[in-house]
């Protein structure tokens, strides 16, 4: 049916809802609805809204939106999983939402949870675990605690921009530090470099390992991609610092997004080589719930030209679909794109001397477990 057997059917004039306008220093550019929300909402467009006009005025972009944080007395503060494909079980996460806005984070759904929207809200509405150090000392000192490595910052960046006055991840490290307890991190932002001074002599005690994750060196990409993380070259001078400084660095090529970062994987891992990253991994882009149509929007916002392409692609190594949970299809997807993809990373890796496998097994037999943290006495009632 085209537009006019539309029209004469409605007895009115139809139109298109235009492509979600960006907003500046923004990664989604709607506030998609979570799924566990009773109402649901449908965009329309009346006629009014003249494109290239945004809702507050003229100009290419929406209005900016202010973050906020919030403060949350956690009750857990580390998480535990069986991933056959993730390659810890314990992890920590000082905060909850990532200032970073980077459209395709997978914790986007978690903000649902909190009657949030994943999209907008995620990225500007940040909850901040201000007992993280307290619960996690409380949790070392526990006789039935037995050590493994924790990753820090896995669903969301624990050096995101709240950090630096919140200080909540260095608190943490404090922690682990005076505790010798190993950890794993992960980090989109040069902000890790202010800890030099903890991740140095744990490094120095193989009780510290340390990934960047960088997805393009192209800097335009980047800013609507993932518009508040440190730019590409500045990833790749902490990198830098932190090698020189003795913390063993690998890098993270997550998420490969066909026909937008895939073309610059070799380009990528050589820059992260030269850096003096000495391991590598990759993750093809993952969609679940609602960073499926998150993303779409985000690409027929700034990539128009190439959406059909990209999530044609995608589809081809997702057996059809938009995403595949299965855990041995998840994190590399399936089919003949996924294999050509796996053969690019692999060559890259052997040609650059990158090794897949992270650095040695950290070292668990220096940890001290120190007193019990003492418990409150719960008040009465009456």
């Amino acid at each position: 049916m085209n537009d006019s057997d539309r029209d004469s059917e409605a007895g009115e004039t139809w139109h298109p809802v235009a492509p979600p306008t960006p907003r500046k220093g923004r990664g989604a550019v709607t506030n998609l609805q979570g799924r566990y929300e009773v109402d649901q909402r449908e965009a329309f467009d009346d006629g009014w809204q003249q494109p290239g006009v945004a809702e507050a005025g003229e100009g290419d972009e929406a209005p900016a939106l202010r973050t906020q944080i919030f403060t949350e007395h956690a009750k857990t503060i580390l998480t535990r999983n069986q991933s056959p494909d993730i390659p810890f079980s314990v992890s920590l996460n000082p905060y909850r939402g990532c200032e970073h806005g980077c459209i395709y984070c997978f914790a986007r759904p978690t903000h649902s949870y909190l009657g949030l929207s994943p999209g907008l809200d995620f990225e500007s509405r940040i909850y901040a675990k201000v007992n993280a150090p307290e619960l996690l000392e409380r949790e070392l000192s526990r006789p039935s605690y037995e050590p493994e490595p924790i990753a820090l910052g896995v669903n969301t960046d624990a050096w995101q921009p709240a950090e630096r006055d919140m200080r909540i991840t260095r608190r943490v490290l404090e922690v682990l530090y005076a505790r010798n307890h190993p950890f794993a991190a992960i980090t989109k932002s040069s902000l890790i470099e202010r800890d030099l001074d903890l991740l140095a002599p744990m490094a120095a005690r193989q009780q510290v390992v340390a990934a960047v994750t960088i997805t393009t060196l192209d800097a335009d990409i980047a800013r609507t991609l993932e518009p508040r993380a440190a730019t590409p070259s500045r990833r790749l001078r902490t990198i830098r610092t932190l090698v020189d400084a003795g913390v063993p660095v690998g890098v993270s090529i997550a998420p490969v997004i066909p026909f937008v970062t895939e073309p610059d994987l070799e380009r990528v891992l050589q820059a992260c080589a030269d850096a003096g990253a000495t391991s590598a991994s990759y993750i093809v882009l993952r969609l679940p719930w609602e960073v499926a149509p998150l993303f779409r929007d985000w690409l027929a916002a700034h990539f128009p030209d190439r959406a059909e392409r990209v999530m044609s692609r995608v589809r081809d190594m997702r057996g059809g679909k938009d995403y595949d949970s299965a855990f041995a299809q998840r994190m590399k997807g399936t089919g003949l794109w996924a294999d050509l993809l796996k053969q690019r990373f692999h060559n890259a890796v052997g040609r650059l001397g990158l090794n897949e496998r992270r650095h040695g097994i950290l070292d668990m037999s220096q940890f001290s477990r120190g007193k019990p943290a003492p418990v409150k006495p719960q008040l009465d009632l009456f």
